[in-house]
């Protein structure tokens, strides 16, 4: 007679996996030993870091020189990098001319900035629906902080300079330039004809014609187009023509955006009886907007960094102060740590965009 069979109700261990097929032992096993190319490429990639890596520390660390009042004291000290030009003049290629006095207020809009940017750029913090509020009145309230008002004493926008002129011509070009390109988008692709023709000269004439020479025009020629007694700031004129510049280009990156979105996305919306407008806010832009992102991030990183051009009406932006720096004979010689500071500060910021742009592709990413 057989013996019955005895099952154990018992719970499986949980091996771990094996250590060649998880964390980093796995990454650098795909992304840098996968095959016998990668592993040469990446010795040969390791060996000219190598190179290159320990030298610039060397210069730029380990024999630099912070403090000195002059580039000769500078080399008399040491053969590394002489960092005191920029410890020297920071507050220069900080705040140009600003008053010192009212610094305070350049510094407490650049934080309130901040504050503005994030229930834009991000859905899921507290009190976005109130501080969206402030977001919106937030271009108001740097105005009287940095130039004055409501008892702020005033300050003239030629006294601005160095990141502070950078991060608000950026900042302004970027935030007016986006809904006006998609005014110029939505307009280019109208079935009305004045005002489809309008858009596409419009675009056609603003792509066509380099931003120095709208710059140009901003700082000599704008003033003759007002009425007569009328006189524009020049940093005003240069916000206009930088907006009006990017957004040019912006209309034709979410062109292509919405040219890429299916008719029935379109017949969708018309069969739910959706007027126009509301078909665009919100069936057709969110996708378009969605699809055009790694666009419209190139074109934003791309006008922050021709925000350097102004230097060329006579602003000054980083290298208008870094320019001037190098002219006085106490520093001259020193460029590589000047345009390397200036360098240094407008990656950080063009990378914060990429990054940014690469976090909101997978935060929106469908599967699609």
């Amino acid at each position: 007679m057989e013996r019955p069979l005895h099952i154990v109700h018992e719970k499986a261990r949980t091996l771990p996996p094996p250590a060649m097929s998880v964390g980093l032992v796995r990454w650098l096993k795909d992304n840098l030993f996968s095959s016998a190319s990668n592993i040469f490429l990446t010795f040969v990639v390791i060996y000219l870091l190598w190179l290159i890596i320990p030298p610039f520390l060397e210069w730029a660390v380990f024999d630099a020189v912070w403090n000195a009042t002059s580039r000769a004291e500078c080399w008399d000290t040491a053969d590394g990098a002489c960092w005191a030009v920029v410890v020297t003049r920071f507050d220069q290629f900080v705040y140009g001319d600003y008053p010192k006095s009212e610094r305070w207020r350049a510094n407490l809009a650049f934080i309130l900035l901040f504050v503005a940017l994030a229930p834009v750029l991000f859905d899921r913090i507290p009190w976005r629906r109130y501080l969206v509020g402030f977001s919106i009145s937030y271009p108001v309230v740097a105005y009287i902080l940095l130039i004055g008002g409501l008892g702020l004493p005033e300050v003239e926008t030629a006294r601005f300079g160095g990141f502070l002129l950078t991060i608000v011509i950026g900042i302004t070009g970027i935030s007016a330039s986006l809904p006006l390109g998609i005014l110029l988008a939505l307009g280019r692709q109208s079935d009305l004809f004045i005002i489809r023709v309008l858009c596409v000269a419009f675009i056609e004439f603003i792509r066509g014609v380099p931003l120095i020479t709208l710059l140009f025009v901003a700082s000599t020629l704008l003033n003759y187009f007002m009425p007569p007694g009328t006189s524009f700031n020049l940093l005003v004129r240069v916000l206009i023509m930088v907006t009006l510049f990017s957004a040019a280009y912006l209309a034709e990156v979410i062109r292509g955006g919405l040219q890429a979105m299916p008719s029935g996305q379109y017949e969708a919306a018309k069969s739910l009886g959706l007027p126009y407008w509301k078909t665009m806010r919100l069936v057709i832009l969110p996708q378009a907007l969605k699809i055009s992102i790694p666009g419209i991030v190139n074109s934003f990183i791309a006008l922050y960094k021709d925000t350097t051009l102004v230097i060329i009406i006579g602003l000054l932006d980083p290298l208008g102060i870094g320019k001037a720096t190098l002219s006085d004979t106490t520093w001259q010689g020193l460029s590589t740590e000047v345009y390397i500071f200036v360098a240094i500060f407008f990656f950080l910021c063009c990378f914060g965009m990429s990054r940014y742009s690469a976090w909101l592709e997978r935060r929106l990413h469908t599967g699609h």
